[in-house]
């Protein structure tokens, strides 16, 4: 009798200590787990992105040295195509790099919502370290890479395990009131802004030292501090992320949870926002239109900036150190402009300010296709930055406002499901174009397309105030 009340008086301590703490975060405290998921992303986008300005050089070193691999494999079964478009042989490590970029982004937008419903039936923390493991067995692939058939194994590891980044969402959205969730999610793209911004330029050092150092071994430094950051956050989620999607709250069902994740990966479900239900057909058709100038937007954008690296490298000579400050310069302005000026951006602005960076894309590209001198290039890609900080903030938080408190993470969910479905086909088509047509017709072609979503943004511009606001 005496354990018994014991055992009552530890369980009461503990609740009051729950509520307590739900109390202190109802009062506008982030929850400790938001800064241990920003902790996470910062260092797995640190060893992300540290690969962005070495992809040109790693691709020509396999040209070079794989001799009897997966290298001459794929080139002899593409050389018909090469001779009867009169590409040039440099151009086929953007072909290569276009299939590895649409490859890893496909599979991300595979696995993310499959970990996302595994996580909703075992638990955020499970799913979170599996995750990881994943990323950190990609570096080990990468460090061991000494031709290109284990890269690319390497790449489709990292591609299949990167659903660490919707859980992040998933966490905040579990620990968070809707109040609060806004404070949460602009951590994450803090998490991001330093990420791109400092991960670039750290590959491009690594690899600029290692090189003389090592010689055709020199990715092996970069890629064994990007497999260190990546044991460091497994080992820090393990020790300090606690579970915030409690056994009570979890899915019963293991299939009907990964049935319904699903929905996210069928192209046909998702841009017509099957999902998301209770919705006035006006209201509805607004926002298929939304996501639609979405994916198109970001289908073409994203193709030009993933064969950025290459063109520079290829027009302008530039190094991975080169290419590594190019990032940090396109990252500090685009975070510059975030926190100065567009999260200042008022509501009835940011309509408007979409359209805006949609159309200043259009000559970004243009500039960037047409730049004989680093002067142009430069404007170019100051455009390019001042665009990206614009259009991906605004248009989410316009998706935001449609739909009811217990929709809006299905909407974000189908939209950002869009976003990632354009990141997987956009790099391949882009480079089959580079590398069929060159990269001057490639650039103009995708500058004068990406008018199309602008246009599209200007229309439904008009129709984008007053009503979504009501439904939430």
């Amino acid at each position: 009798m005496k354990s018994s009340n014991g055992g009552e008086k530890k369980v009461t301590s503990q609740n009051d200590k729950s509520m307590k703490t739900q109390d202190t975060h109802k009062m506008g405290k982030t929850h400790p787990m938001v800064h241990v998921v920003f902790v996470s992303l910062l260092l797995d986008l640190l060893a992300f992105t540290m690969i962005l300005p070495l992809l040109p050089s790693l691709l020509d070193l396999y040209s070079q040295n794989d001799s009897s691999g997966l290298y001459p494999y794929l080139l002899e079964k593409v050389r018909f195509f090469q001779h009867m478009l009169g590409a040039p042989d440099r151009f086929n490590s953007v072909l290569f790099g276009g299939f590895l970029g649409s490859l890893f982004s496909f599979l991300q937008y595979v696995a993310s919502p499959m970990v996302g419903g595994f996580s909703d039936a075992y638990g955020r923390k499970p799913a979170m370290l599996l995750c990881l493991a994943g990323i950190a067995f990609s570096y080990i692939l990468w460090v061991l890479s000494s031709n290109f058939a284990l890269f690319v194994l390497a790449r489709f590891v990292g591609g299949i395990s990167k659903g660490n980044v919707s859980l992040s969402m998933a966490i905040i959205t579990d620990v968070s009131t809707p109040a609060l969730r806004a404070k949460g999610m602009a951590l994450v793209g803090i998490a991001f802004s330093i990420g791109f911004i400092l991960g670039p330029i750290i590959g491009a050092a690594f690899a600029h030292w290692s090189h003389s150092q090592t010689g055709e071994s020199w990715f092996m430094v970069p890629a064994s501090f990007a497999l260190f950051l990546a044991i460091t956050d497994f080992v820090f989620v393990l020790a300090f992320f606690k579970e915030t999607l409690p056994k009570g709250k979890r899915a019963r069902s293991v299939a009907k949870s990964l049935a319904e994740a699903v929905a996210y990966v069928n192209p046909v479900d998702l841009f017509n926002f099957k999902a998301v239900q209770k919705m006035s057909s006006q209201e509805h058709s607004k926002l298929v239109r939304l996501g639609f100038i979405y994916y198109l937007y970001l289908f073409l954008y994203s193709g030009l900036e993933f064969t950025l690296t290459f063109l520079t490298h290829h027009a302008f000579g530039y190094t991975s150190m080169q290419q590594g400050w190019m990032f940090f310069a396109i990252g500090l302005t685009m975070a510059t402009l975030q926190g100065a000026v567009i999260r200042r951006i008022p509501p009835h602005r940011v309509a408007s300010s979409a359209t805006l960076g949609l159309l200043l894309i259009v000559p970004s590209f243009v500039c960037v296709g047409l730049a004989s001198s680093s002067t142009l290039l430069y404007v170019g890609l100051l455009l390019f930055a001042v665009s990206t900080s614009m259009v991906v903030p605004c248009m989410m938080t316009l998706v935001s406002k449609f739909g009811t408190h217990d929709q809006k993470g299905t909407v974000m969910g189908i939209f950002r499901s869009l976003g990632a479905l354009a990141r997987a086909m956009g790099p391949i088509f882009a480079s089959i174009l580079y590398w069929s047509i060159g990269s001057l017709m490639t650039y103009l072609l995708g500058g004068v397309g990406l008018i199309v979503p602008w246009l599209m943004m200007r229309n439904l511009e008009g129709k984008l105030s007053g009503s979504p606001q009501k439904q939430s």
